[in-house]
């Protein structure tokens, strides 16, 4: 639906335009882009969509989503 993809990496969630290779997921372990500009390896530990949200990937995921306000 949208452009972006949310991964889990580094303590955080984050957003990426990587293309996801199986189409599903990024694969744990891999190297991935983020919208805040970082690359993050990507974690699937039980814990890890627990995590706080990267406020510099979701400010720019709304944005590229169109939606506006914090």
């Amino acid at each position: 639906m949208y452009p972006f993809h949310w991964v889990p990496g580094d303590g955080r969630r984050h957003a990426s335009l990587d293309p996801r290779p199986c189409r599903c997921r990024y694969p744990a372990g891999a190297l991935v882009s983020t919208l805040c500009g970082r690359k993050v390896v990507v974690d699937h530990s039980e814990v890890a969509w627990l995590w706080e949200t990267c406020p510099d990937c979701n400010g720019e995921a709304r944005r590229l989503a169109g939606i506006s306000g914090p």
